[in-house]
């Protein structure tokens, strides 16, 4: 049965962490009173040029720079596994080379999960591959600044969300999957909605999705985990199409804190396409409360065409990733200072909205090339 949506909404407001599933060139900022502009990132990918090692740069505003704590926990743990042998490291090198061996092991019972219930073989096999099909036969994705994804280690991932159902998770992924020199898995925090959902909850956490909660957050960035997150939550996925490209609020700035415990770099990503896959013109609100929903949506196709009209448009999408977001530099008592982390908060959040307008313009109509 699902929890009352009062309940999660209290939930995503205290975390901050966001209630949704959930992933610059030429950008000015401010930093110590001046200036700044960054080189513009070119229009596709570099495949030769190397990932950073997510240091990032310095934040501004927030608690003065202080000695660096040592980290409570060790920083490359080996991950328990509860049904099978030890997970291969991450990467592209632990895809799995012979499919047959897969599903014969599959047949046999034999499957490797961590702690959270993530199954990579699984989600290589069967899952990512029907994820695929979007990314490259329907959207049209191009992507920008994958360089600015760190390349191994902790890194929190944070992006604007949009679109009535979350592509925009989906093919984050696929893209870090397929298109990262390092073929990096991106662990999604996801709200407890989905988690209650039988049949969801059970590939959310297969595809190696977790509950948005600064708990679950923490650890996985302490085991060198990339972690995405979508700080807008339902308030995001769930606007009206004539909102489109405004982020709503970002919660209370939990994933900042989370992030500034673990000395983890924070990558915005800027994500233009998703918006008009189901414009969203008007909601049921007495449907949505029956069915213990945020809201039920109503698109010019849904609910009016049945199931046909849950096929999403085929938009024209661009995928950037910004320059990180340092926080190893600042003292451990950041974390716990509301100035500081609403600084970084809004930083973060005006970098997102700063690079959505830009995007927004070069793409021009979203269904044409």
């Amino acid at each position: 049965m699902l929890r009352p949506r009062a309940r999660r909404e209290q939930a995503a407001a205290r975390t901050g962490l966001g209630a949704g599933l959930h992933v610059p060139g030429g950008v000015r900022r401010l930093r110590g009173g001046e200036h700044l502009h960054h080189r513009r990132v070119g229009p596709h990918l570099r495949a030769g040029h190397p990932p950073r090692a997510g240091g990032g740069r310095p934040l501004t505003g927030g608690a003065p720079p202080g000695p660096v704590a040592p980290d409570p926990a060790p920083r490359a743990p080996a991950c328990p596994d509860t049904d099978g042998p030890a997970l291969p490291p991450a990467g592209g090198a632990d895809r799995v080379a012979d499919p047959l061996d897969f599903f014969r092991r599959r047949l046999e019972g034999e499957r490797r999960v961590d702690e959270f219930g993530f199954d990579p073989e699984l989600t290589d096999h069967a899952l990512l591959p029907l994820m695929r099909l979007f990314y490259e036969h329907w959207f049209r994705i191009e992507l920008r600044g994958l360089d600015n994804v760190p390349g191994s280690g902790r890194a929190l991932l944070v992006a604007n969300h949009s679109g009535v159902l979350p592509f925009d998770a989906l093919m984050l992924q696929v893209a870090l999957r397929d298109h990262h020199p390092a073929g990096r898995r991106l662990r999604m925090l996801v709200a407890d909605l989905v988690l209650d959902l039988p049949l969801l909850s059970g590939l959310a956490r297969r595809a190696g999705h977790t509950l948005a909660s600064p708990d679950d957050a923490e650890r996985l960035l302490r085991r060198e985990e990339l972690v995405g997150v979508f700080p807008e939550g339902f308030k995001g996925i769930g606007k009206p199409f004539a909102e489109r490209y405004r982020l709503q609020r970002f919660g209370r700035g939990g994933y900042v804190a989370t992030a500034l415990r673990t000395r983890a770099p924070i990558v915005p990503c800027s994500i233009v396409g998703a918006e008009e896959i189901y414009p969203k013109v008007g909601e049921l609100p007495a449907l949505a409360r029956l069915l213990g929903l945020p809201y039920f949506p109503v698109t010019p196709a849904f609910p009016l065409l049945g199931p046909l009209g849950l096929v999403p448009l085929p938009t024209r999408w661009i995928i950037e990733f910004g320059t990180p977001v340092g926080t190893a530099h600042l003292a451990a008592e950041a974390a716990d200072d509301p100035a500081a982390i609403g600084a970084i908060s809004d930083e973060v959040r005006g970098e997102i909205q700063r690079t959505l307008d830009r995007l927004v313009v070069e793409r021009g109509d979203p269904f044409r090339d």
